[in-house]
């Protein structure tokens, strides 16, 4: 984990931004791949 002086943390101490960063990393959210079904469903 990296040191800053400018970390935003909650008031339980997790790292905001570390949280922001895994969270673009880890792929689609639920409601995404619901939007993608609906998508689909509506094309066939």
């Amino acid at each position: 984990m990296k040191e800053g002086k400018n970390k935003k943390f909650t008031a339980a101490g997790t790292d905001i931004e570390e949280v922001k960063r895994l969270n673009d990393q880890s792929g689609l959210s639920y409601n995404q791949v619901k939007q993608l079904l609906a998508e689909k469903g509506k094309k066939n």
